[in-house]
């Protein structure tokens, strides 16, 4: 019996396919993709359109998120921004920069803001901690609840005084800033899941804004990506955050005036984890 010939012309670069997701050195099948490879990417690709039209389940969030971040009390509150549906989410992202009315009022009488919210003193609280479903409720779903329990770990004996956790639906990085600022915080980060990738329909980002306002841009704050699993462990997502924070409330500022240096400075925030004189 004659041996069977693979169709497949391997390429010489396969061996580099071991240390990373991108979709290189797949050979090919004449001048086309192997049939195995395109069947993947077809799949990759009905997983982020999936992660992107799939709903946030607030009623299934709301228990481990409470469990990740007993401190603030009460179930988080379940908001929304003023976009109707999905189709309009997608279509018009200044309304996912808002809450709806309906929202904004539920926000204003379980927390009332200082009279003048522009004055650093008077915030109310020093951190307020929002999770959004974005383009990606999925990453929400999976990665929200074990972030925020890396988070506290880190931030136990730092003195925050954390505003109650808020859940939003239908909701873009900017819905933050309003939440913040009717919280009378100094500090929002906003929890959020982002744009699918093709190998990546699950990535949760961390968006930091010092003295959140309505009508800030993108420049005022610092983000920290790829947060799941197979990217940017909870840990070390943790680490960078809590280093972000304490850096913003000694400095005062975020964004581009706010650099991350947790790559040359000495892993100081993690002496609840390890002794660094031992690692």
């Amino acid at each position: 019996m004659r041996d069977s010939v693979s169709p497949v012309t391997a390429n010489p670069w396969a061996a580099l396919r071991q240390f990373t997701d991108a979709r290189i050195a797949l050979g090919r099948a004449g001048t086309s993709l192997p049939t195995a490879a395109h069947l993947e990417f077809q799949l990759a690709h009905a997983q982020a359109r999936d992660a992107v039209h799939r709903p946030l389940d607030v009623d299934a969030l709301a228990g481990p998120l409470q469990a990740a971040w007993p401190d603030a009390g009460a179930a988080p509150l379940s908001l929304h921004s003023a976009v109707t549906d999905r189709n309009q989410y997608l279509q018009r992202p200044d309304l996912g920069r808002r809450l709806d009315v309906a929202s904004r009022e539920r926000l204003e009488k379980a927390c009332p803001a200082p009279s003048d919210a522009a004055d650093i003193e008077t915030r109310t609280f020093d951190l307020a901690l929002v999770v959004a479903d974005g383009l990606s409720a999925l990453a929400i779903a999976q990665n929200a609840a074990p972030f925020l329990a890396a988070l506290r770990a880190r931030m136990a004996d730092d003195g925050w005084r954390v505003a109650p956790l808020c859940l939003v639906r239908e909701a873009r990085v900017a819905v933050g800033d309003e939440i913040g600022q009717v919280l009378g915080a100094k500090a929002v980060v906003v929890l959020i899941g982002e744009r699918p990738g093709l190998s990546s329909p699950d990535s949760m980002g961390l968006y930091l804004t010092w003295m959140p306002r309505v009508g800030l841009t993108d420049a005022s704050r610092n983000c920290i990506s790829n947060v799941r699993p197979a990217g940017l462990s909870y840990d070390a997502a943790a680490f960078k955050l809590h280093y972000l924070l304490t850096q913003a409330r000694q400095r005062k500022l975020s964004g581009v005036d706010l650099k991350d240096e947790t790559a040359t400075a000495p892993n100081t925030l993690a002496v609840a984890h390890s002794n660094f004189l031992l690692a």
